[in-house]
């Protein structure tokens, strides 16, 4: 789990749980139609692009609204490998970590990220490498306990392995 490879999707500011899971998917039982649903006001696409560009990079207030877990499991069946934000919603944050996606705060500029670029993030060392620019921009590191939950893909895996 140190070293996540992905490429770049960009989102806004105030991205919320009601634009990650739009509320008429919240009655669909299947958790992977939910995520089929998943971002489609900010891009109808969304759902079918993320296979290729998982590695999330937004704004400020990324994650407010209601604390759904089902806004982090839909990342999680979409193969979302980490959310990189300005800010993020402090309930969303912990369901991130909670199902195994890293969170990360950064406070990046507009020309440290495009789409689509292929950028390398270690969370031992706290920094995202973008390869494509061929620049790098350090975060501050994640607590070492909030690492041992990723490790292990979860809270659930890590209480698993407690009992």
């Amino acid at each position: 789990m140190d070293i996540i490879q992905g490429k770049v999707y960009i989102m806004g500011d105030d991205i919320n749980t009601d634009d990650i899971v739009p509320s008429h998917s919240l009655t669909l039982r299947d958790a992977c139609d939910m995520a089929q649903c998943a971002c489609e006001t900010i891009d109808p696409e969304f759902s079918t692009i993320s296979e290729n560009l998982n590695i999330i990079i937004a704004g400020e207030n990324f994650g407010c609204g209601s604390s759904r877990e089902e806004a982090v499991n839909v990342f999680k069946i979409l193969g979302i490998k980490a959310i990189i934000a300005k800010s993020i919603a402090r309930i969303y944050f912990r369901n991130l970590i909670n199902l195994g996606i890293p969170g990360i705060i950064l406070d990046w500029n507009k020309d440290d990220f495009s789409r689509s670029d292929e950028i390398l993030i270690s969370l031992e060392k706290g920094e995202v490498d973008n390869i494509t620019k061929n620049k790098t921009i350090t975060f501050e590191k994640l607590p070492p306990f909030l690492i041992n939950i990723l490790k292990k893909g979860g809270i659930l895996n890590k209480i698993k392995e407690t009992l």
